[in-house]
């Protein structure tokens, strides 16, 4: 990008290019200052080819609203973890910023939260009420080897109150911590087998096109985003339906053994 390492005359900022009625436009260090961020970082920002050139006129590079669009996308990047390199692959894949930032819409679509637990902190006293003699060191490094909680000075966090209530309401109910344990490690992995199976066919019917080094076609980000966002939901609704017609079966397959082994 040869053309824009013209000295820019940052001595003398003016306040915009393009008239009253213009796009606002902006000197080097003028873009720096809307996008929060020095100089030097955004010539290094130039030199990895991570802006498109900027307007020439004479010896003067005027950016406009693109460009600081740009800069706010790879400052949102940044902060969720991307390394430049990963940015320079996304800003490649899309057109503009606005392709960029439905890139990470998509990305935020994939791996935020397919769940709505709300944890839960209990102190070491109200596990104590909750769990007895239960309270045991080996059930608790069970529950951190699932990893359900987390222990702190003050007590435990649960990733689900809503696991957490069921756990003590089967204490309650005369069910050992200890079983309540184990049951809940085997259907940790049955969960994962479910889950697998919902994701490949995600994977292989909707995301597919991400395997593919070429650009997405236009708008195909903001498509697979807004399917995504449909289906989450459906992928509870499967798994609870799939889960309760499971019950059914087992339940009385098991009674009918049962009657057959009373008679």
């Amino acid at each position: 990008m040869s053309e824009i390492e013209v000295p820019e005359s940052e001595g003398a900022e003016s306040e915009g290019s393009g008239g009253e009625s213009g796009p606002r436009e902006y000197r080097v260090a003028e873009l720096a200052a809307a996008a929060g961020i020095t100089t030097r970082t955004l010539r290094f920002y130039r030199e990895r080819k991570l802006l498109p050139p900027p307007r020439m006129a004479g010896r003067i590079a005027w950016y406009g609203q693109a460009h600081l669009a740009r800069l706010r996308v790879i400052a949102e990047l940044l902060e969720r973890g991307h390394t430049l390199g990963g940015i320079a692959e996304l800003i490649g894949a899309g057109e503009s910023g606005r392709g960029v930032a439905a890139l990470i819409g998509l990305e935020a679509a994939i791996i935020s939260p397919w769940s709505d637990e709300t944890p839960v902190s209990l102190s070491w006293d109200e596990l104590r009420a909750a769990f007895g003699d239960q309270l045991t060191e080996a059930n608790t490094a069970e529950s951190l080897a699932q990893g359900y909680i987390t222990v702190t000075d003050d007590g435990i966090t649960h990733v689900s109150r809503r696991l957490m209530d069921a756990t003590v309401a089967l204490i309650e109910e005369g069910v050992p911590l200890a079983a309540v344990l184990d049951a809940s490690r085997k259907a940790q992995e049955y969960a994962d087998a479910v889950a697998e199976v919902f994701v490949g066919l995600i994977r292989d019917q909707l995301l597919a096109v991400l395997a593919d080094e070429r650009p997405l076609p236009p708008g195909e980000a903001a498509h697979l985003t807004e399917q995504l966002t449909r289906i989450r939901p459906l992928a509870r609704t499967v798994a609870d339906a799939q889960f309760g017609l499971a019950l059914d079966r087992r339940v009385h397959a098991e009674y009918e053994e049962l009657l057959r082994r009373r008679r």
